[in-house]
């Protein structure tokens, strides 16, 4: 095997469908694949993804092991009960830099104790559009420089449990209407606007010294008009490493995202967005939850194709040599302190049974936090509950959402609603939750939400997401920033204690 063969796999990240290590994999860690990346597609019932992490640190003890592990709605541990964690939009409202560092350090410690040493999180969009499709409660708020300080306490307080963060999704994707898992979005704003709202948070994500930033499939008009900044230089090189001053690791964005690779007779497939990529100045390529049933097809591909680029001068050797260099460092400074923390025994950290554990705290702070995000909570004994599904997920694979309705005393019903279901849907009557992730992303959801609201005085809306100016029409919501367990359960709690119910052990706003 040549230097630049070794090379060539040194710097993928690869994925694979199914909640068990397929048999291509060892053979590819022996050839020298770079790493392995979980997503929803390894989640399936009966099966641990901890334990499935696990398996692969064992197999690849220095390899990257990453997950997008976000915490509120975006959660692969926990998908099938929804996140313990407070979400960023909750964590910002609360504007509490200690609960943030407790929360991340919490996700942390959970991560190490599997044997993962890369999170792709956090998110440092400014979520400028509210009718953003992909990012929403994803986001620590509107605001940059609440975005930025929060970050950078996201990002230490991974640091502290021995987790690498991955700030994202550069340069910015707050300002799009378009979500990169399905097209190519466009941020139209000027280039002072940018600079002063997209670019603050990486700002601080670099100089509080995160080891790697993750690229966004997104047009930055101002910047580079051309090209996504995945495959921008001027993007990666000339802004994020020269003006920036980031020396860390480039992780791409998914290049299975059509954002990416595109679609439809253009499109130009993993393979070459990885060549394009890798040119543009990225350095570890994150291909995607591959589903086929043998993802050393989609690597060996993505290895031609980039010893070709190399052979026919599109891809200077010296640059494939640079990212492979960089991928090294960090797994040479990353990939054995989660070892050494478990042998220090330190994974009692992650056992939210003990009370003094990392986990614990993280998951108190977060009840308290979604609790204090909590506005207009009514008086609403024995409801009913109404979950409508509008389809909108801020992130590839499915998480377990909704209010616990088990929580609730004297609930008098629950149903769960999709949109093709209401036109033979009445509305509810009586005291009534109406339950959402989105509630004006469908036009048939929301005219049935609203003619519901509006024809019955004691029918109140539930926003589990980012709330959409339009929510405005209506006197009888109740927004929670997120629809992780952690915000679920705070709500059921609060409603339980607005009405005079034994509740156990509410949190009380501000404790």
């Amino acid at each position: 095997m040549t230097e630049l063969q070794y090379a060539a796999r040194s710097v993928l990240l690869a994925g694979f469908a199914g909640p068990v290590v397929p048999s291509w994999l060892p053979r590819e860690v022996g050839l020298g694949l770079g790493g392995v990346c979980l997503y929803g597609n390894n989640v399936a019932p009966g099966h641990d993804l901890a334990a499935l992490a696990r398996s692969l640190r064992e197999l690849a003890p220095t390899a990257v092991l990453a997950i997008d592990e976000e915490g509120g709605d975006v959660t692969r541990l926990h998908t099938t009960t929804g996140s313990p964690y407070a979400g960023a939009a909750v964590l910002g409202r609360l504007d509490d830099l200690e609960v943030t560092r407790q929360v991340a350090a919490g996700i942390g410690a959970e991560l190490a104790a599997a044997g993962i040493w890369l999170d792709l999180a956090p998110c440092a969009d400014v979520n400028s559009d509210p009718l953003n499709p992909v990012i929403g409660t994803r986001s620590f708020g509107a605001d940059p420089a609440l975005v930025a300080r929060h970050t950078e306490a996201f990002v230490r307080g991974l640091a502290s449990a021995g987790v690498a963060a991955s700030v994202k999704h550069f340069p910015g994707h707050g300002d799009t209407r378009t979500d990169s898992h399905h097209g190519l979005p466009t941020v139209r704003a000027a280039e002072d606007v940018v600079r002063q709202r997209e670019l603050v948070p990486f700002a601080a994500a670099v100089a509080a010294g995160t080891p790697t930033v993750m690229t966004s499939h997104v047009v930055i008009e101002a910047i580079d008009p051309l090209r996504p900044a995945t495959f921008s230089p001027v993007v990666l090189g000339d802004l994020l490493r020269d003006e920036l001053g980031f020396d860390g690791v480039i992780v791409t964005d998914a290049l299975d995202m059509a954002g990416a690779q595109g679609t439809g007779p253009d499109a130009i497939g993993i393979p070459g967005a990885a060549v394009r990529s890798l040119a543009a100045g990225a350095d570890l390529l994150c291909l995607g939850p591959e589903t086929t049933t043998d993802g050393a097809v989609v690597i060996e591909q993505v290895v031609e194709a980039i010893l070709a680029a190399v052979d026919d001068g599109t891809l200077p050797a010296a640059r494939l040599l640079d990212a492979a260099e960089r991928v090294a460092r960090l797994r040479e400074e990353w990939a054995v302190t989660p070892a050494a923390v478990a042998a220090d025994g330190a994974t009692g950290l992650a056992d939210p049974a003990d009370p003094h554990s990392v986990t614990r705290v993280a998951r108190a702070a977060s009840l308290r936090a979604a609790t204090a995000a909590l506005s207009n909570v009514p008086v609403l004994p024995g409801p009913a509950v109404v979950h409508v599904d509008t389809a909108s997920n801020p992130a590839v694979g499915e998480t377990a959402w909704g209010l616990p309705c088990g929580s609730l005393p004297g609930l008098r019903s629950s149903v769960r609603l999709v949109p093709k279901d209401l036109a033979r849907t009445s509305p509810p009557t009586g005291p009534s939750l109406i339950v959402v992730r989105g509630a004006t992303r469908d036009e048939r959801v929301w005219e049935w939400i609203c003619g519901a609201v509006r024809g019955n005085n004691q029918t109140w809306l539930v926003e589990l997401g980012w709330p959409d100016p339009w929510l405005s029409a209506l006197d009888r919501v109740v927004c929670t920033y997120g629809a992780s367990a952690a915000s679920t359960e705070a709500l059921a709690k609060a409603l339980t204690h607005a009405s005079g119910m034994p509740s156990g052990s509410l949190p009380r706003r501000g404790s």
